[in-house]
């Protein structure tokens, strides 16, 4: 279980280029996790403007929306964005108890989603969301 506050869970952060493409992996996660408990998922795709690229306020935004005090697990889409969550990682500028999984963007999600929604501390969801990379198709 998560370590904490009671009934709390640990947060998802898809961060993506595109806005389109975050918003639709938080909502298709969400939606194959339904059947419980949601874990709090946030999608900080694209710029402010609503361009393509990835903004650190959004992020950080993102990242304190769905913090509940169980840590929270962010999964990055392409190289600027992995470089901006690590950048604000290393700066403290996110919650204590966020990591930056490396993890397939949509199978990571998912995994990571449905793991978070069953009330796993924040390690358990990174690996499951991690172990996506596993997940064969033939």
């Amino acid at each position: 279980m998560s370590e904490g506050a009671p009934g709390s869970l640990v947060g998802v952060v898809l961060v993506s280029h595109s806005r389109e493409v975050a918003d639709s992996v938080a909502r298709l996660a969400v939606q194959l996790a339904a059947g419980g408990a949601s874990a709090p998922v946030a999608a900080a795709g694209g710029t402010p403007d609503g361009g393509i690229g990835t903004s650190a306020d959004l992020v950080t935004e993102a990242t304190r929306r769905v913090e509940q005090g169980a840590g929270v697990v962010v999964l990055a889409d392409l190289g600027s964005a992995v470089l901006t969550v690590r950048t604000l990682l290393a700066e403290g500028d996110l919650p204590s108890g966020t990591r930056l999984a490396d993890a397939p963007f949509v199978e990571g999600a998912v995994a990571a989603v449905v793991t978070a929604s069953a009330g796993a501390d924040a390690a358990a969801v990174a690996a499951a969301a991690e172990e996506a990379y596993s997940y064969r198709k033939l």
